[in-house]
C-alpha cells in the first residue's frame, strides 16, 4: 500500500524556494552565488512595527487569539480596506491567516469540488496551480506572453469560462512579470465577468504598494463593485513591510466563504502568531511615509536590470509596472550551446547553465507556466545586481 496519497504526488515542491535553497546550499559550500530567486525585500522591518511586537511580548500577548484574528487586527484591515482601496468589509467578512498563501489555500479548500475549473493567467505565481490541485480542483491557464505586456485579454478570459469554472484568480501587480492591470483594463475584465454569474474571483494584490512610474492601483472590487459580493480579496503585510517571516495574510470577502476558511484554518493551523499580529496591527495603522522611499529604490532597481538585460544580445525585457521582478524572454539564445557542449533547449538549460558557470541563481520560466523566459528578483542591494548582470552577460557572451 502506498503510504502518499494521490493528490500530493501531483503537487511539486516550490521551484522559487528550492531555487532559494539551492543558492543557500552551494553558498554554504564555499561558492560565490548571487541569489535572484527569492521575492523578500532586503529591507529590514520598519522599527515601530518591530517595537509593537516587543511590547506584545511585554504585555504578555502570548496566548492563542481568536482563530480568524484579534479583533485589533480585524479592525486595522477593515480600516486598511476603507482608507485605500474603496472597499467595505464587516468584522465576519475578514480573515488573518499564517500569510498570503494560507488565504488562498483555505479560500480554495473551502470552495472547490472535483471537477471545478479555476482560471490562472500565465505566467502564475508557482504556488496558484498546486494549491488548486490540493484542493482538488483543476487548473485551466489562460495564456498571455510578451506581446501583451503579459495581459490577460477580455477575449481570452471569455473563451477559458466554462460551466465548470469557479474562479478566476487574478493578480495585479503580478508574479513573475511585475505586470499590471489599469482601470480600465480591469473594467473590461469586469464586463466579462458580468455575463457569467456562476464565476468568483479571487485577487491577490501583495503587492498593490509597488507600482511605478505614476501607475494608480485600483482593487478589482472597486472597481466593479457589483462584484463585491463575487470577490475574495487578498492581501498581506510580507511585501510592502518587509515581514515576509512575520507570516501574516489577510483577506475580505463573503461572509459565507470566510467563516468557512475560518473553520478550515480552525482545525489545521489556529490563529496566526499572537506576536505577529500585533506587529502588523502597527503596519497597516502606522507611519506609511517610508513606501514612498522604498518604492523609489525599487523603481530605481527596476530600471537598472531591465536596462542591464536588454544590453545582452539574445535577451528582451519588458519594462515592468510593479511588483519587484523582471521576467525576460532568452528565445534568443535557445539553441546555443554552453563552452562545455551542451546545448540550451529550455529556460531551466539556462538557468542552471548560469548558476553553475556565474552564481547567479534565478527561476526558471517554466515553473511560472511560460517559457522560454527566467525571472529575476530585484529586490537585492544595487551592487549585488550590477554584479549579477555582469555575470549574465558574460554567461550569454560565452555561449557558442
Amino acid at each position: 500500500m502506498e503510504l502518499l496519497s494521490e493528490t500530493i504526488r501531483r503537487v511539486k515542491p516550490s521551484p522559487t524556494l528550492a531555487v532559494t535553497a539551492k543558492a543557500a546550499e552551494l553558498k554554504a559550500a564555499g561558492r560565490d552565488v548571487i541569489g535572484l530567486g527569492a521575492g523578500e525585500p532586503d529591507f529590514d522591518t520598519p522599527d515601530h512595527v518591530k517595537e509593537a511586537a516587543i511590547a506584545a511580548i511585554r504585555a504578555g500577548q502570548t496566548k492563542y487569539t481568536r482563530v480568524d484574528g484579534t479583533p485589533e487586527l480585524k479592525a486595522a484591515i477593515i480600516e486598511k480596506f476603507r482608507r485605500e482601496n474603496g472597499l467595505t468589509y464587516g468584522e465576519s467578512q475578514v480573515i488573518a491567516s499564517n500569510g498570503g498563501k494560507q488565504v488562498l489555500y483555505n479560500a480554495l479548500m473551502v470552495s472547490l469540488d472535483p471537477g471545478d475549473e479555476v482560471l490562472i493567467p500565465t505566467p502564475y505565481w508557482v504556488s496558484y496551480p498546486d494549491m488548486v490541485l490540493l484542493a482538488g480542483g483543476t487548473p485551466r491557464f489562460i495564456e498571455t506572453g510578451i506581446e501583451s505586456g503579459f495581459k490577460m485579454s477580455p477575449q481570452a478570459l471569455e473563451a477559458a469560462i466554462t460551466p465548470r469554472t469557479k474562479w478566476l484568480i487574478f493578480n495585479s501587480p503580478g508574479n513573475p512579470s511585475g505586470a499590471a492591470y489599469a482601470k480600465d483594463e480591469i473594467a473590461a475584465l469586469a464586463d466579462v465577468l458580468r455575463r457569467h454569474p456562476h464565476v468568483r474571483i479571487m485577487t491577490d494584490e501583495i503587492y498593490e504598494h509597488l507600482v511605478y512610474d505614476g501607475f494608480e492601483f485600483a482593487s478589482f472590487a472597486a472597481i466593479a463593485p457589483d462584484l463585491h459580493d463575487r470577490t475574495l480579496t487578498v492581501n498581506g503585510v510580507s511585501k510592502a513591510y518587509a515581514m515576509t517571516g512575520w507570516r501574516i495574510g489577510y483577506a475580505g470577502g463573503p461572509k459565507e466563504l470566510v467563516r468557512a476558511m475560518a473553520k478550515l484554518q480552525g482545525q489545521s493551523t489556529s490563529n496566526p502568531c499572537s506576536i505577529s499580529q500585533a506587529a502588523a496591527v502597527a503596519a497597516l495603522t502606522g507611519p506609511q511615509e517610508f513606501l514612498d522611499n522604498w518604492r523609489d529604490a525599487f523603481a530605481a532597481r527596476r530600471d537598472l536590470v531591465v536596462a542591464g538585460l536588454n544590453a545582452v544580445p539574445g535577451i528582451e525585457c519588458p519594462v515592468p509596472e510593479g511588483a519587484f521582478y523582471a521576467y525576460p524572454s532568452i528565445r534568443g539564445l535557445i539553441g546555443r550551446t554552453t563552452p562545455e557542449g551542451r546545448r540550451i533547449e529550455t529556460d531551466l538549460d539556462f538557468c542552471n547553465y548560469l548558476l553553475e558557470s556565474e552564481g547567479v541563481a534565478a527561476v526558471h520560466g517554466q515553473a511560472f507556466g511560460l517559457s522560454p523566459h527566467f525571472r529575476v528578483s530585484y529586490a537585492t542591494a544595487d551592487d549585488l545586481l550590477e554584479e549579477a548582470l555582469a555575470r549574465i552577460a558574460q554567461a550569454v557572451e560565452r555561449l557558442k
